[in-house]
C-alpha cells in the first residue's frame, strides 16, 4: 500500500508554469510506476503523464507533449509534474496515482491502484 498527497496547485495566468508534487508514504515507493491524471468539470478523468519505476521512461498524452515533464525521485519518494505554457484548457483537478508491478509498458490507466486526493489547477486567460 502507498498513500499519496499532491501539492503545488493554484491559480496561474495563461502561459505560466506550475510544478505539482506528489509525496508518497511507504517503503516500497521505488517499485511503483507513477502517473498524473486530470479531471475538468463535466469531463471524465484523463491520463496526463506516467513515469517508470526508476524514472527512466516517461509517457505523455499528446496534448501535453513538449509542455509538461514528469519526473520521479525515489530518494524523496516524490513524483513531480512540471507544467509550462499553461492554457485555460489545462484547468482541472490533477491527481497523482501509483501502480505496483506487474504493469504494462507504458502503464495502462486501469492498472493504477492508488490515488491521491487531487490538487486544483486553474489557468486564467
Amino acid at each position: 500500500q502507498v498513500q499519496l498527497a499532491e501539492s503545488g496547485g493554484g491559480l496561474v495566468q495563461a502561459g505560466g508554469s506550475l510544478r505539482l508534487s506528489c509525496a508518497a508514504s511507504g517503503q516500497t515507493f521505488g517499485r511503483y510506476a507513477m502517473g498524473w491524471f486530470r479531471q475538468a468539470p463535466g469531463k471524465e478523468r484523463e491520463f496526463v503523464a506516467a513515469v517508470s519505476w526508476n524514472g527512466g521512461r516517461s509517457y505523455y498524452a499528446d496534448f501535453v507533449k513538449g509542455r509538461f515533464t514528469i519526473s520521479k525521485d525515489n530518494a524523496k519518494s516524490t513524483v513531480y509534474l512540471q507544467m509550462n505554457s499553461l492554457a485555460p484548457e489545462d484547468t482541472a483537478v490533477y491527481y497523482c496515482a501509483a501502480t505496483e508491478p506487474p504493469y504494462s509498458d507504458p502503464p495502462l490507466p486501469k492498472e493504477f491502484d492508488f490515488w491521491g486526493q487531487g490538487t486544483q489547477v486553474t489557468v486564467s486567460s
